[in-house]
């Protein structure tokens, strides 16, 4: 099955196929380094996430790609849907800010219009679910700002679906990346 590719391997030699790896290294790094960057731009940690549950239907179905951005100048809205993230737990969740509750600087030459939210409380919900979240919040009674891992701003449908069948079949996730990496070896580009 393979020895044709072998053989093609053979006849390029070792130079050539370092090259190869050296280029298909190259193409990793750059991915990291777009991930990085895009998180640094977008203020989080993961700037893009697949839904995984039906929670938030009919606004996000699951595997719908959504494109997150953090800003530390606004504070979260009720109506915002956010993605968030408890101490201890793996996956992060999409839901919609149910209440907000801000504590207000009282410092002295703070302009009354515009106060410094010192701090600001979160509850959330699924659109799907009957119950708010307090109960996955695993002891905490409610959020903070330091769980919110963003606001989302944008989405494509359907898009994530690759990333679920990889986790959920992790065969084709080693079957996809060893294909790649054996096309990038024996390419002769």
């Amino acid at each position: 099955m393979f020895a044709d590719e072998l053989k093609t391997l053979r006849r390029l030699g070792v130079r050539h196929v370092l090259l190869q790896i050296l280029n298909f290294v190259s193409v990793l790094a750059s991915g990291l380094m777009i991930w990085k960057g895009l998180g640094l731009i977008t203020n989080t940690e993961s700037p893009i996430v697949v839904v995984l549950s039906g929670s938030m239907e009919p606004a996000f179905y699951r595997g719908d790609l959504l494109f997150l951005t953090n800003p530390t100048d606004q504070r979260y809205q009720t109506g915002d849907i956010t993605v968030y993230k408890i101490p201890g737990a793996d996956i992060p969740i999409v839901h919609r800010v149910l209440e907000t509750h801000d504590f207000v600087s009282k410092k002295k030459g703070m302009v009354a219009a515009t106060p410094l939210v010192e701090k600001q409380l979160l509850l959330t919900k699924g659109d799907n679910n009957h119950i708010d979240d307090i109960e996955l919040y695993q002891g905490l009674e409610w959020l903070e700002r330091k769980h919110i891992v963003g606001k989302v701003r944008g989405f494509l449908p359907y898009v994530g679906y690759v990333t679920i069948a990889m986790n959920d079949f992790p065969q084709l996730k080693y079957a996809l990346l060893g294909g790649l990496g054996l096309l990038a070896l024996v390419q002769r580009e």
